[in-house]
């Protein structure tokens, strides 16, 4: 059986995992066993990252909405409830845009929705 050299694969595969580890504190960066844990636990709390930061905005929006709705008079989720009853469908992120850029669009739009 002929032998088989990977020197070439295994270096590749290692300087993957280096070139990822790249900034990371001390043995986390130079050495390869050290380093490919940490490359793992940093590929998985990004992805987890990336769900929590879906969240973090929805909260964010909510806060800002039912802050500037108090101003007007009602609450979120009164607000909400007229919104859906005028057949106003304008979603969350859209309508904490318009109250930070555009303070008059949004006053209308929740007059509108009192309204009906």
């Amino acid at each position: 059986m002929v032998r088989i050299k990977r020197g070439n694969v295994a270096r590749k595969r290692r300087a993957k995992i280096l070139n990822l580890a790249q900034g990371f504190q001390g043995a986390h960066s130079r050495l390869f066993r050290v380093a490919n844990g940490q490359v793992m636990k940093a590929l998985v709390y990004s992805y987890v990252g990336r769900k929590h930061k879906k969240r973090k905005f929805r909260q964010l929006w909510i806060c800002r909405i039912n802050a500037m709705s108090r101003l007007q008079g009602s609450k979120y989720s009164v607000l909400r409830h007229s919104l859906k009853k005028a057949s106003i469908y304008i979603n969350l992120k859209m309508l904490a845009h318009l109250l930070l850029f555009d303070a008059q669009g949004f006053s209308k739009v929740i007059s509108s929705a009192d309204e009906a």
